[in-house]
């Protein structure tokens, strides 16, 4: 008995241990930190929407303060992030100390990095007084060259003519806005070497404002992007805008899930061959519960023990009847363990990719169905049953 329970510690997943897998998925991750500078109502929200897919009031409610004159907002969630923006605040009012905010920004340059870093700086087509503005980034910009630069010119419908009641053919050549952004563009030189890499005219307004398309200019902005960002991290923003969210997070973040899946997998493999009828079935339902668990940090949903045990039996479904019955099957001297070890592989395995399928679903904004999830498991488990049977 002592030496079951030590084996049943061995197999238990502490907190520790899953704060450690996180930050190991965490530093591989291929991870974008975008600084939106601009004065306010200037489009930066609107940016966030558009790269995520987002509503407008998920992301007003996903911006946390960071210091005195930033607010940062991380995409999917804070624990395992692709995007992470951070906001200037009060940029372009007299009251705010200009030094001070770009003392922030430097300051959050030169923290850790956590993969890509790129300027987004974002003026509005009619506003020419970017003094500020041009202060702030080519103070940055000469301490931190290698940082990616790039000026988004927004709410180009502002000055459309009269009789235009939608957005023209991209790029827009109308003759106002040309000599807009031209002027916008001249107020920001200074130092060559220190103005944005790249100028891009976007308009990002809300379904409600009646234009179409609704976030005009986003393939331009992700091809610029694409090319500003390192090769990993401008592949997640393709991947984000061409096949949508729930596509996303299929190909990037399953990759990652699998990784600890597979550790779980094996783990349940060993408890199970162990030659002891139902004893290791409280075992394997804790790995299994803690894997969920794991899971549903890496897609920014936190669960307690007693909602990942419930996710686990509502995915299950009628596995755990068969559960029970291959654990009498270890009574069969010398053959029933080998069968249980496999089947415990194969049902780990499944459950973990379907809990990726779940969890997937609610980051993209939809609601798990239950018929699909139930299919999932059936047809992960069968092909795990056959990746298994002989190992």
């Amino acid at each position: 008995m002592h030496k079951w329970f030590r084996v049943t510690q061995w197999f238990k997943v502490s907190e520790e241990q899953i704060a450690e897998i996180l930050d190991r998925v965490r530093s591989e991750l291929p991870t974008t930190e975008a600084l939106l500078i601009g004065k306010p109502q200037t489009g930066k929200s609107s940016i966030v929407r558009g790269l995520t897919g987002v509503s407008a009031e998920i992301v007003g409610q996903g911006f946390r303060p960071h210091t005195q004159h930033t607010e940062r907002y991380a995409y999917p969630s804070e624990d395992l992030p692709l995007l992470i923006f951070t906001d200037t605040v009060g940029l372009g009012d007299v009251e705010q100390d200009t030094d001070r905010i770009i003392e922030e920004l430097a300051q959050e340059l030169e923290g850790k990095t956590v993969g890509a870093r790129v300027l987004i700086l974002t003026v509005k087509i009619n506003d020419f007084a970017t003094d500020t503005l041009r202060q702030v980034v080519q103070k940055l910009r000469q301490k931190y060259p290698q940082v990616p630069c790039l000026l988004a010119i927004t709410c180009l419908h502002e000055l459309y003519p009269a009789d235009v009641e939608n957005h023209p053919v991209y790029p827009p050549e109308f003759e106002s806005l040309q000599r807009a952004a031209s002027a916008i563009e001249e107020g920001l030189k200074g130092d060559r070497a220190l103005e944005p890499d790249r100028v891009i005219l976007i308009d990002f307004t809300l379904e409600e404002d009646g234009y179409t398309p609704v976030f005009y200019g986003l393939d331009q902005l992700r091809d610029t992007l694409g090319d500003l960002l390192p090769e990993a991290e401008s592949r997640a923003i393709y991947q984000l805008l061409d096949q949508g969210v729930g596509k996303q997070l299929g190909s990037l973040y399953r990759d990652v899930g699998r990784r600890y899946i597979t550790a779980f997998t094996i783990m349940a493999a060993t408890v199970a061959a162990a030659p002891l009828p139902f004893a290791t079935m409280p075992v394997l339902t804790a790995l299994q519960v803690s894997m969920v668990g794991v899971l549903g940090k890496l897609y920014g949903q936190t669960l307690s023990v007693s909602q990942a045990g419930g996710l686990v039996s509502a995915i299950a479904g009628g596995f755990l009847a068969q559960a029970i019955g291959r654990e009498l099957v270890k009574f069969i001297p010398g053959f029933g363990s080998a069968i249980a070890a496999s089947w415990a592989a194969a049902y780990t395995f499944a459950l973990g990719e379907t809990a990726c399928v779940y969890f997937g679903d609610l980051m993209g904004g939809k609601k798990p169905d239950p018929n699909k999830i139930q299919s999932v498991m059936r047809e992960a488990f069968q092909g795990a049953k056959e990746r298994f049977k002989n190992q």
